[in-house]
């Protein structure tokens, strides 16, 4: 739509950068449980959580109701002037959940932020320590930390980081712990957690001593790699090296959080405690724009009485983030909804197993809990993927779109730009009719999308 300025000549009115470059979206009109319509009247089972984000379900009231009630009283003071009674308490209810000892949570707005902030943490305890030489961070390839900046640099996700290379590098990569793709050079992938460990003591050595601050990684990988969970023995043999060379373990928790894992976190599973993590996602629901880092109770004390944290954000300990943070906590436990994600992600992975275990196009079927990856493959036997012209991940999605199914994406996975996987996350109240549902669709729309990339190729 145009308008005429003073001058008298058209002027186009303002518009929204879309996420997606190319094609018109649909308006989304309201959401409940697991289903979202459209302006048209049109539903969609929302199998993805969003980005994987929703937990508790769309159209909680009593959220809402929650997050009036506190913007009635006030929405906002800085963090550098007041607390707010909000945030101290949800600050005592969320502690008992986390992996971390004796934690304190620093409440900031979304993902790449929390994963900035931990990184400062990072650098300012090693200056309390008076180790200012401790400035190496390692990570691992096939990550992803986020999208601003640092968060970037940290993430081992190739697509993402290629068009920014130029302004990358000042962190370093080991491996992934992907079984799957184990021993694949062009994956950047291990499977033996002897052999990843001897990497990342190597790295540490090259480093040089004193020199490695962190070590920084997803205990489950999300959406780079789909769902992807590392060897049993392989967080236990981390730890250890970290502790021993005086390196701070940080878990991004961003998108296994919050029970996505069928655990309150994804650390859970081994049993293994932070010593900085970051999360988002799942401790707002999607119902507010939040984030937390999180220090252990020696990285704080070190901070904060040897020389301080030189950081902050004008949306920082939002009070109203805290109300939402803490009626989500209260209904993921007076719902058992981290015990209904253990449980209801066991059933996904059976029904998609029986539906596409035997596909030639499913490489794998991985997963814990509601954080569950179909890899697809071109050849089953030797793991070769569709080449990426063949936009088979593209098709799959456009399929189960066109029946009212959403989904979460990655590619790349198998060398940086070929690869194709699926990751499903949907709330956690989702019933069992509606996880059929899933795997009915899905199934359909892999085999379609499959067929034609195959035909392609011929």
């Amino acid at each position: 739509m145009n308008v005429t300025d003073r001058h008298g000549a058209a002027a186009a009115t303002g518009r929204v950068f879309q996420r997606v470059i190319g094609g018109e979206l649909p308006v989304a009109a309201r959401a409940k449980g697991c289903t979202i319509w459209d302006t048209d009247g049109r539903a969609y089972l929302d199998a993805a959580g969003g980005a994987i984000v929703v937990n508790v379900g769309h159209g909680r009231t009593s959220i809402v109701e929650a997050m009036a009630r506190q913007a009635r009283a006030f929405t906002y003071v800085h963090g550098t002037t007041f607390t707010s009674e909000p945030l101290e308490s949800y600050a005592r209810a969320i502690g008992p959940h986390l992996p971390v000892d004796d934690p304190a949570i620093y409440p900031v707005s979304g993902g790449s932020e929390a994963i900035e902030s931990c990184l400062k943490l990072v650098r300012s305890y090693h200056l309390a320590r008076r180790e200012p030489d401790r400035t190496v961070v390692i990570a691992r390839w096939g990550s992803y930390h986020g999208n601003s900046m640092g968060a970037l640099d940290l993430s081992g996700r190739e697509p993402l980081r290629k068009p920014y290379e130029p302004w990358l590098g000042r962190f370093r990569h080991v491996s992934a712990a992907y079984p799957y793709r184990g021993g694949e050079t062009a994956a950047h992938a291990l499977a033996d957690t002897g052999e990843l460990v001897a990497e990342l003591e190597a790295a540490i050595a090259e480093a040089g001593p004193g020199r490695v601050a962190a070590f920084v990684a997803e205990p489950i990988v999300g959406a780079t790699l789909g769902a992807v969970v590392p060897p049993d023995d392989y967080w236990p043999a981390i730890a250890e090296v970290c502790r021993r060379h005086g390196i701070l373990l940080v878990a991004d928790e961003v998108m296994t959080g919050f029970g996505r894992t069928g655990r309150w976190f994804g650390l859970d599973h081994w049993g293994v405690r932070a010593d900085v993590m970051a999360a988002a996602k799942g401790v707002a629901g999607g119902y507010f724009p939040l984030g937390l880092a999180v220090a252990s109770g020696n990285v704080y004390e070190t901070i904060t009485t040897g020389g301080g944290f030189v950081h902050g954000f004008t949306y920082s300990h939002s009070p109203v983030g805290a109300v939402v943070a803490g009626e989500v906590l209260r209904i993921l436990e007076t719902e058992n909804l981290v015990e209904a994600s253990a449980t209801k992600g066991e059933l996904l992975r059976t029904l998609l197993t029986e539906r596409l275990g035997g596909h030639p196009n499913v490489g794998e079927i991985r997963g814990r809990g509601l954080l569950v990856g179909l890899e697809l493959v071109a050849d089953q036997a030797t793991r070769r993927p569709f080449p990426r012209t063949a936009r088979l991940i593209e098709s799959v999605m456009a399929h189960s779109r066109a029946d009212g199914l959403l989904l979460y994406h990655g590619t790349g996975n198998a060398d940086g730009t070929n690869g194709d996987i699926v990751l499903l996350g949907p709330p956690f109240v989702i019933s069992d009719g509606e996880l059929a549902r899933i795997v009915e669709v899905l199934g359909d729309a892999v085999e379609r999308a499959a067929a034609e990339a195959s035909a392609k190729l011929v």
